[in-house]
Order: structure tokens, then sequence, then C-alpha cells
């Protein structure tokens, strides 16, 4: 990935100590928590690399439970958000792995309730920048820098345009698009940054479209 300016390497305004480990990891838990809609009951997050050896020094468990807690990377409640969790009421439970990675920095978090679960692995590369590589277990490469609409639909014929057909007669223009499926016919994910907002009437004209089964708006975290 590609720094826009000096800004993306010194990293975002944040509760320290580390862009890498503690605002990257937060940032990789909040995008998990846009993805799943709402607050969990059960978090199982694992580290690797870096990440796993480093976590607690570096606050990155504390960061990725807060991003899950929906708080900002410069949110001052980021280290008491073990604490405020349990309060909640959220299981959590935290792993690392000596499985090796593309990535040293790089963490798997799957949030769960009684109405299903959303799984997301995230690397840090710096400067609180942050890549999703996978999206239950769909294979992406996204960094959540822009508005980005994420359809969940039946693979066949037609979808990518019936979807297209909508933003262009909203005068929505498409920054990107990745499509990704876990099998011919089976269920397939579109990730599209668009260069405006998205009203949520569009969403719901989305939804109506056969074979599609959710669509979601992601803003930049």
């Amino acid at each position: 990935m590609k720094y826009k300016s000096v800004f993306d390497i010194i990293g975002p305004v944040m509760v320290g100590p580390s862009s890498s480990h503690t605002a990257g990891a937060a940032r990789i838990g909040r995008i998990a928590r846009g993805l799943f809609g709402r607050q969990p009951k059960k978090v199982d997050v694992t580290f690797y690399g870096s990440f796993a050896k480093t976590y607690q020094g570096h606050g990155s468990d504390v960061a990725t439970v807060a991003g899950i807690l929906d708080f900002d990377t410069f949110d001052t409640r980021l280290k008491e958000s073990l604490r405020i969790a349990k309060e909640q009421g959220i299981d959590i439970s935290l792993h690392v792995s000596e499985a090796v990675t593309e990535h040293p920095n790089t963490s798997r978090i799957r949030l769960e309730d009684e109405q299903g679960a959303t799984e997301v692995v995230g690397v840090s590369i710096g400067g609180g920048k942050i890549e999703i590589t996978e999206i239950d277990g769909f294979a992406v490469q996204l960094g959540f820098n822009t508005q980005t609409l994420m359809v969940l639909h039946e693979d066949r014929f037609g979808m990518i345009a019936a979807v297209a057909k909508i933003l262009s007669e909203r005068q929505i223009n498409i920054g990107s698009m990745e499509v990704s499926r876990h099998a011919r016919g089976s269920k397939a994910l579109m990730a599209i940054e668009v260069d405006s907002v998205i009203a949520p009437d569009i969403l719901e004209q989305m939804e109506r479209i056969p074979s599609i089964y959710r669509v979601s708006l992601l803003s930049p975290s």
C-alpha cells in the first residue's frame, strides 16, 4: 500500500504507545465491529507474529477490544476496554498462534451472538494503516479508507450489473471494486469503494435485488 502523505507514516491521533500495534489493532477491531453490525456477545481474537509477541506490552489487546467496542484510536477509554467489555457482558478470549502469516502484525477476530458470527483477518501495515485480507472466508484486500459498500450475494450472472446500475442511477462513482467467492455458484462478496456518501434508501433498494443476502456500508475508521 502506498502512503499519500507524511501523516500516513506518522500515524493517526491516538492513545499510544504504537501506531502499528495500538492504533492499527484498534482499527482492525473497529472494522470487524462495523462488519458485524452490532455489539457481539462473544469475541475470539488470535494474534500472530509480532502481535503475538508484544500484544500486552504494546496494548494490542486493549486496542483491539476498544475497536470492537466502537471506540476510536484517540478515545481515552481504550486502556480500560477489557474492563468495559466485561461490564457490558462481552466474553473476550485472547489467543496467540505460532503460525506463519504473510505479515507479522496480523490478527484474526471472530465476533458472534445468537444471530450469527463474523470473522475478519487484518494486518497493521504501519502508521495506523491497516489492510483487511479476509472476511468470513472471502479473500479481500481492503483498507477501508473511503466509503465501502459490502454486498453479500449469490454467485450468479447479472449481480454486479444490478448493483452498478443503482449506483449509476444515483450518480455515485465507483473508485474500485473487488469480488470474491467461496466457489462457483455459491456465495460471493462484492466490496465497492465509492466517492460519495450512500443514503440508507440506496442500501434498501439493493437489498430488494433477488439473490442478494446482505448489504452494508462502512465509513472510514
